[in-house]
């Protein structure tokens, strides 16, 4: 299966984030973010900002219950590809108006939010993309984006340097595109190539293990790769068509282990601790989700809910969204969180698991698989299940 016209790897993309000006024009005027040269000075100076926010991220964490930790912002629903098990995208929204974007941009710094991260869709596909970051930036937040990779080019990349992005996660599940994923290696492998050469922020690769023994192997590649580029690896966790706990097979763990000799990166570890050890065996986890308070999903309409499977709850625009809110989703539980494999949702609570007990029982009160958005998840990954091996 191959990506739809225009966004085929074999062809530079017509870059929305380069189609209404220069890099240099992009830049704009910049107050504590500018395009810093490649050089020893220019790195040091990069890596005291990434300390500097680093230990704001952690005051915010360590002296609060009571502010986002990290919020996920959708810039556009739209996506140039159409993977089988997504469920996150179409293939028609326009983007979200630059304005609507800043003003939830300052009610997040007002909230004092730490970390924003934007996705989509595909956020590259908003032509103002180094805008957005930048006013992030501008607020003090550490700033990252989930990104398909495809639209990826070097005067991208140099926008995107100049506009301040800390931090970049690409999502590669297979080698070569499928029914189930268009996300491959085949396809955005150039695309890593550039992002060795030009980009000035940290870069992840993550794959997802747990698709089917037939791609397995897929993940253990996928590691090397990253590794090859000098980017650091990270792997997610799949429920099965269902929507319920699904143990690794003896082959998915055995790649699990060789990813990890291949990249020990500090995430796996934390994640491999933090929830990914007991779910791999079949094991429920028993933490306190603090998702609606220490982490937000905000849809492309401006709308927080608790994350992007449990869409609905709490509906509240993001403008209105107060601290109020914010302390009785902290205090609430949440049904899905025994086999939960979000792995941002997980880390955002951990400072929090062994303060402010949850004694607001889930408002929803049903099991996740009865969740508004779990049935279309579980028909496409039943769609997958039958045309894997």
């Amino acid at each position: 299966m191959n990506p739809r016209g225009p966004d085929s790897p074999d062809r530079e993309p017509d870059n929305p984030l380069v189609r209404h000006g220069s890099v240099s024009e992009q830049a704009g005027e910049l107050s504590d973010v500018g395009v810093l040269p490649s050089t020893k000075f220019g790195k040091l100076v990069r890596r005291a900002e990434e300390l500097r926010a680093g230990v704001r991220f952690l005051s915010r964490a360590v002296t609060s219950r009571y502010n986002p930790l990290l919020a996920q912002v959708v810039v556009t629903r739209r996506c140039n590809l159409s993977c089988g098990y997504c469920n996150e995208y179409d293939n028609h929204s326009p983007p979200v108006p630059l304005e609507a974007l800043l003003a939830r941009i300052d009610h997040l710094a007002f909230l004092n939010t730490a970390a924003v991260t934007f996705t989509g869709g595909e956020p590259l596909l908003h032509p103002l993309l180094p805008q957005i970051i930048r006013a992030a930036r501008r607020h003090g937040m550490i700033v990252t984006m989930i990104t398909n990779g495809f639209r990826l080019s070097r005067a991208g990349i140099e926008a995107l340097n100049a506009a301040g992005l800390m931090g970049m996660q690409i999502s590669i599940d297979n080698l070569k595109p499928d029914e189930v994923s268009m996300k491959s290696l085949a396809s955005v492998e150039r695309k890593l190539e550039l992002l060795s050469r030009f980009a000035r922020f940290k870069v992840n690769v993550n794959s997802v293990l747990g698709v089917s023994d037939r791609r397995t192997n897929d993940v253990v590649t996928v590691a090397e790769t990253a590794a090859k580029y000098h980017f650091l690896h990270s792997v997610g966790l799949l429920h099965d068509h269902t929507g319920a706990l699904k143990a690794l097979s003896a082959a998915q763990m055995a790649a699990y282990r060789k990813v990890i000799r291949i990249s020990p990166s500090p995430e796996h570890a934390l994640n491999y601790w933090l929830f990914q050890k007991k779910l791999m065996h079949g094991q429920r986890n028993d933490w306190k989700c603090r998702a609606g308070a220490r982490y937000l999903y905000v849809c492309e309409d401006g709308k927080v809910h608790w994350c992007s499977q449990r869409r609905g709850y709490p509906g509240i625009p993001l403008l209105e969204y107060t601290r109020e809110d914010i302390k009785r989703e902290f205090n609430t539980r949440k049904l899905c969180s025994p086999t939960c494999t979000l792995g941002c949702v997980h880390q955002m609570s951990m400072f929090d698991r062994w303060r402010g007990a949850q004694r607001r029982p889930d408002p929803e009160a049903r099991r996740p698989a009865d969740c508004a958005m779990a049935k279309p998840r579980q028909a496409a990954r039943a769609a997958a299940t039958k045309k894997g091996p």
